[in-house]
């Protein structure tokens, strides 16, 4: 569907004829598809945090173990998932890098 110029003043702007906006387009686009792809592993990373330990916790207090232990085992298995989810991130970021470089390599 094509519209026409809302006002005689307007100065048309082809978007399909200039490569160079849309590299930037796409470009700008990419950088923040790719920023809320890591906040949402981020995301989801702490809720998978938040609810192992919270699982732990529920289950010893269920079994009635002493309160001291179960907190130190939620907190142990906490940080466990925190620290595994992030490296996790880390690492395949790193491997993408890698590929990334290796395809540029490769094009050469």
């Amino acid at each position: 569907m094509r519209f026409g110029r809302s006002h005689p003043d307007q100065l048309p702007f082809e978007w399909s004829k200039d490569t160079q906006i849309e590299r930037i387009i796409e470009a700008r686009v990419a950088i923040r598809a790719e920023a809320a792809a890591l906040r949402w592993r981020v995301r989801l990373i702490l809720i998978e945090t938040v609810l192992m330990a919270s699982l732990v916790l529920a289950a010893g207090l269920v079994l009635h173990q002493p309160t001291g232990m179960v907190l130190r085992g939620a907190a142990m298995v906490g940080a466990a998932c925190l620290v595994s989810g992030l490296l996790l991130i880390a690492l395949a970021a790193f491997t993408g890098q890698l590929i990334a470089r290796y395809r540029r390599w490769r094009g050469q």
